[in-house]
């Protein structure tokens, strides 16, 4: 199956709003809950994202179109948002990742003209031959498994809490993915 362009960015074009109606002005024990060592707390995924934004989709869609897979994508940095974005709070990485996601689906649409351009390959470094519609189902995909992993963080606050009723809420046992 290669994703449909208009069908990509239905999703795509809702995730801001979903993180900022999630997590805007919630308790910071909220937004720094994780799970565990070399896990994501929700804060952290939002600077994930917003680092993705700018250096690992539309960069890697680029490179598909002008240099085919004779060029590898960069390597993306996948905790680089650590470094980078160190200081920003939330409010200024929702209000970044909001305009870089506009900007980048923007991009998405005035370069992804034709459906052929979705069959276009390219290199990437570590798993090699990729085409462009396996790119755009990924961004899609990655960003629905952050919105999954910010459920299962902030659930697992209560996992106790709950007593019983832990039976009937698997996202409280779910394996733990970064």
């Amino acid at each position: 199956m290669v994703p449909e362009v208009s069908e990509a960015t239905a999703v795509l074009s809702r995730t801001p709003s979903i993180l900022r109606a999630l997590l805007a002005d919630l308790d910071p024990v909220w937004l720094h809950a994780d799970e565990g060592p070399g896990t994501y707390s929700p804060f952290d995924v939002v600077g994930h994202l917003l680092c993705g934004e700018r250096t690992d989709w539309i960069p890697r869609l680029r490179c598909i179109l002008e240099h085919g897979e004779e060029r590898p994508f960069e390597p993306f940095d996948r905790d680089g948002f650590r470094e980078r974005l160190a200081g920003m709070d939330l409010s200024a990485r929702l209000a970044a990742f909001e305009s870089e996601r506009r900007a980048g689906l923007a991009a998405l649409e005035a370069l992804v003209t034709e459906t052929g351009h979705l069959t276009r390959a390219g290199t990437h470094p570590a798993l090699g031959r990729v085409t462009l519609g396996q790119l755009l189902a990924t961004w899609v995909v990655h960003d629905l498994a952050h919105l999954g992993q910010i459920g299962r963080t902030m659930s697992g606050r209560y996992r106790r809490a709950v007593g019983p009723w832990r039976a009937y809420l698997p996202i409280l046992d779910d394996r733990r993915v970064r």
